[in-house]
């Protein structure tokens, strides 16, 4: 199990605040939802809690461990992470391509193993790539790429995984697909992350939200805490008709502020 601690955390860019004060315990066994409105600090938090840019005050740690102890290796061992708008450069086949997600537990020159294989299988068939396996995936169409890199990530078998937008490019039965299969990770005991644009979405499936604005910590709840008239005022700028669903909320933008 992974759990990440967030205390006071600070990023700057020069002398811009990009993210400020940001405290917050993530724990195994919960899809958390990262919203808040473009520019709001959302993909750096993440960046941040990853290793991947340096902070500017505060800690993060991974089991109580800072993260600048944690080497490159053993980092992406325990926190798999997709980010936003990957492009792809090169021509490799959607199985070679996912097959990349196993590179955190192989040393140098080593092969992959018969459970590598099987891992790699099983991440395509959870990501609904199977079926893509021999294709070039610089071929690949939006919504086929955004799903061939989930299964890199889920090929990574790790207990944590911090994804950037992972609905984007992807047609609405897709969107519920990789958002039920988030969730079962979570089920599953995993630390699940996800930044998200789609309110309802993040409603639906996630049991807790950060609501980020200008870079601080606005609210921290469930959903239904979160998800408030007012905020949605505040915070994007738009009334929004709030409804409910199986209990979840419900949010149809209707007009700016």
């Amino acid at each position: 199990m992974v759990n990440v601690t967030l205390e006071a955390v600070e990023v700057r860019f020069g002398s811009r605040s990009i993210v400020s004060g940001i405290s917050a315990e993530l724990a195994a066994g919960s899809l958390i939802g990262i919203i808040g409105p473009n520019g709001a600090g959302k993909s750096t938090l993440i960046r941040a809690l990853m290793g991947l840019l340096p902070l500017s005050g505060g800690s993060v740690r991974i089991d109580g461990q800072p993260i600048a102890e944690i080497g490159r290796q053993a980092m992406a061992q325990r926190l798999a992470y997709l980010p936003q708008g990957q492009v792809l450069h090169w021509p490799l086949t959607v199985e070679r391509m996912v097959a990349l997600g196993r590179l955190p537990h192989l040393t140098p020159f080593s092969r992959l193993s018969h459970n590598d294989h099987a891992v790699i299988e099983q991440a395509m068939e959870r990501a609904d790539v199977i079926h893509l396996r021999g294709r070039d995936a610089t071929e690949l169409s939006g919504g086929e790429r955004a799903r061939a890199m989930l299964a890199r990530a889920l090929a990574v078998g790790a207990q944590g995984l911090v994804v950037d937008e992972p609905l984007a490019s992807l047609d609405p039965g897709h969107q519920i697909d990789v958002m039920e299969l988030l969730a079962h990770e979570a089920r599953g005991g995993a630390l699940v992350v996800a930044v998200l644009h789609d309110l309802t979405m993040a409603a639906r499936y996630c049991s807790r939200l950060l609501l980020i604005d200008e870079g601080k910590l606005v609210a921290d709840g469930t959903p239904a805490q979160v998800l408030t008239a007012e905020r949605l005022t505040a915070v994007y700028g738009i009334t929004a008709m709030i409804d409910t669903a199986n209990g979840a909320p419900i949010i149809v933008p209707l007009a700016r502020i």
